[in-house]
């Protein structure tokens, strides 16, 4: 016969279970509130927007002293091929036409079968006192190259265009993560509050489309603004006719004062400051952003500097001059496309086309930025989402038609302007530029460096989602000190 059940006692039991279970969670919930606390006053975590703010995009101040106020990122869709740009390999001459095996395994059947090494079709020159080697397709770009810094042996993993373009541009290869531009305009802001911190200047539809800028899991005030091309940038710009700028005023107070009260039902809810945030931005836009993208009050001659004169750069031209006018407005990152790289047959006449179109823009912008002072405090980054192979497929060696498809093991990107040792080269491929060998450098590396020059600690600068700090360099990563300036 089993023993009496004391009800009693199996009660009180159970009321001591739930008291514990409720101090503990208790307990633990302040304990992380003081640890967190503990965090920001080590600077271990970012309090940055986190934090309650009137204005989650009024500028911060960085970890440290920054040489980087602003970056204009130029962004080659399609994976610009280095050893027929700046990565000249002369072997390649020599092995022309033989097979090539390749011995790694791949990720995809892309550069199966028999391949066959291609010599690249282009000339190359030294330019500038530096020495350094450029080919013919980049005649007005090469006259810049003292004020740039090559890095030859940047890597990656992905071989696919989308997942290479969020690997190259949000640091993990797959959606779901904030842009570069997104990281850093939520970790110190914008300097215009009546203009988008961060603006995109898009060519067609990009790989990875919108979600190469996009905000992601930060809140929604970081996200990339895209600007149109023409002569309408944005639109709506101008209020409904018969509806006066008073009336507008009116009507957003009321929504804003709506939005408030729901936001103090919900105070942890960040896309709510966001959206009040986003009403008040397009309200000041109608007032600043048509003098800012009006290129039509710019010179002729700065005009023709960017190739707006010319109907192969006129496009490119004008993104790259309205970039410097954000920019110069206070604008704190700028996302500038050109497509057209994508060159897995001809090479030749493909990348000739799609230079064509970005080589006198490119220069223009440099020269511009230095002239007006801006180069010294403004980033300039360029590349594409990967390299490419130094052979080809053999129905393009068959018809004469040699290409050259992904290669995420080696890619050339460049640097200029704020915090860049310019006038040189780092890191290098091996003979024929199949894959980086000498200082190779990760894209989370590359991150790191880009967050550097912000003034921004990579460990630093997080953002606590899905039951963790997150950060642009998830798995961290190495700043490229061969890179900064002294």
């Amino acid at each position: 016969m089993s023993a009496p059940i004391d009800l009693e006692a199996r009660i009180l039991n159970q009321q001591s279970l739930r008291r514990r279970a409720f101090l503990n969670q208790v307990g633990g919930g302040l304990g992380l509130v003081a640890l967190n606390s503990l965090f920001r006053q080590d600077g271990l975590v970012n309090a940055g927007p986190s934090t309650v703010s009137v204005d989650p995009l009024a500028p911060k101040l960085p970890h440290f002293a920054a040489r980087a106020k602003r970056c204009i990122f130029l962004m080659m869709d399609g994976g610009v091929s280095q050893m027929d740009t700046f990565d000249p390999k002369p072997k390649l001459a020599s092995m022309a036409g033989k097979v090539f095996t390749r011995n790694e395994k791949l990720k995809s059947n892309q550069n199966g079968g028999t391949r066959y090494f291609t010599a690249s079709p282009f000339k190359f020159k030294k330019h500038g006192q530096m020495g350094m080697p450029v080919s013919d397709l980049f005649p007005s770009f090469a006259r810049h190259v003292d004020d740039v810094a090559f890095l030859r042996s940047g890597y990656a993993e992905s071989d696919n265009h989308p997942a290479a373009l969020f690997h190259y541009l949000t640091g993990n290869p797959f959606q779901g993560s904030p842009s570069v531009g997104s990281w850093v305009v939520y970790g110190l802001g914008t300097e215009n509050q009546n203009l988008p911190s961060f603006v995109v200047l898009r060519d067609g539809r990009p790989f990875g489309g919108a979600a190469t800028w996009s905000n992601a899991y930060l809140p929604a005030c970081y996200q990339g603004t895209q600007f149109r091309s023409g002569d309408h940038p944005v639109l709506n710009l101008n209020p409904p006719k018969g509806v006066s700028r008073e009336r507008q005023r009116k009507a957003l107070d009321l929504l804003g004062n709506l939005n408030e009260g729901h936001r103090q039902t919900s105070p942890y809810h960040p896309d709510l400051e966001a959206r009040i945030a986003n009403y008040e931005l397009a309200f000041r836009m109608q007032m600043e952003v048509p003098d800012a993208v009006d290129v039509s009050r710019e010179s002729e001659r700065t005009k023709q500097l960017y190739g707006m004169d010319q109907d192969k750069t006129k496009t490119f031209g004008k993104r790259c001059l309205l970039a410097r006018r954000l920019v110069e407005r206070g604008v704190r990152f700028v996302q500038v496309w050109s497509g057209g790289w994508d060159s897995h047959d001809d090479i030749k006449n493909g990348h000739q086309k799609a230079a064509e179109q970005v080589d006198v823009p490119l220069a223009g912008l440099l020269q511009d930025l230095k002239d007006r002072g801006l180069l010294e405090d403004t980033l300039v980054v360029w590349g594409g989402e990967f390299g490419r192979t130094p052979d080809t497929n053999e129905g393009n060696f068959k018809k004469k038609k040699e290409g050259r498809d992904h290669n995420p093991t080696a890619m050339t990107m460049w640097f200029a302007g704020a915090g860049v040792q310019n006038g040189q080269v780092i890191g290098s491929t091996d003979e024929l530029g199949h894959k980086a060998v000498e200082k190779p450098y990760h894209l989370r590396d590359i991150h790191a460096t880009f967050l550097h020059l912000f003034g921004l600690d990579q460990s630093k600068l997080n953002f606590y989602h899905g039951g963790r700090f997150k950060q642009l360099t998830d798995t961290g990563g190495v700043v490229i000190r061969d890179l900064l300036a002294s």
